[in-house]
């Protein structure tokens, strides 16, 4: 059995143009659909999301600005 590297905490945000934006969420909604793993880069680092993750969808406001996140999540031991 393979021995896994930890991997260090890490809270990034990465402005991306909307056609590139669109083009990762269109890929991102057809691994969703069909049930694969979705792969995509961030920042640098390759990130492996499961089919299995879970997906939300969170919306803040404060008195300066309105935020909506598409969050994908997963557990570390898939």
């Amino acid at each position: 059995m393979a021995i896994r590297k930890a991997k260090s905490k890490r809270d990034v945000e990465k402005d991306y143009p909307a056609k590139q934006f669109t083009a990762k969420l269109r890929r991102l909604a057809d691994c969703i659909e069909q049930g694969k793993r979705f792969r995509i880069q961030v920042a640098g680092e390759r990130v492996s999301i499961p089919p299995t993750a879970t997906i939300n969808i969170e919306h803040e406001r404060s008195s300066s600005e309105e935020e909506v996140e598409f969050q994908v999540k997963w557990p570390l031991s898939e």
